[in-house]
């Protein structure tokens, strides 16, 4: 396997109130936000054709999409290969939270790391990704 990690997909955080955190970046930092956050879009230095995504989003605090951390937020990674990741981490020690999720716009699996941090790993589909998002911050 060449890679594992190959850049951050999202960053996740628990806040009181979503949509006044979203409004706040909105006005003060000029993020431009939807009802998940923002998507930051970026273009990779190996493929600068292809658009890559990383994804913002405040979220309630009492949130269960974090279990069984508690921990306030929660990191998202690119990865390129998760079928391929999973078992290799599975024999490392890691602990694996769930099975691999597919959707249209890419995999999902989640781990934990050894401070109690949920980490979702992502193998982004980046052009349905591109077509479904609309709240979108560019450079």
């Amino acid at each position: 396997m060449k890679k594992r990690a190959t850049g951050i997909g999202g960053i996740f955080f628990k806040v009181k109130d979503p949509n006044k955190t979203k409004e706040w970046y909105q006005k003060h930092l000029g993020l431009n936000t939807d009802q998940y956050g923002t998507t930051f879009e970026w273009r990779s230095s190996e493929r600068p054709e292809e658009k890559g995504f990383t994804q913002w989003s405040p979220m309630k605090e009492d949130t269960d999409y974090f279990k069984p951390s508690e921990k306030d937020f929660m990191i998202n990674y690119r990865v390129e290969n998760l079928e391929e990741l999973v078992p290799i981490l599975k024999e490392e020690g890691v602990q694996i939270l769930d099975e691999i999720q597919t959707f249209e716009y890419g995999k999902f699996v989640h781990i934990l790391d050894p401070d109690g941090h949920s980490i979702e790993l992502w193998e982004p589909v980046d052009q349905i990704y591109d077509d479904l998002t609309e709240g979108r911050t560019k450079s």
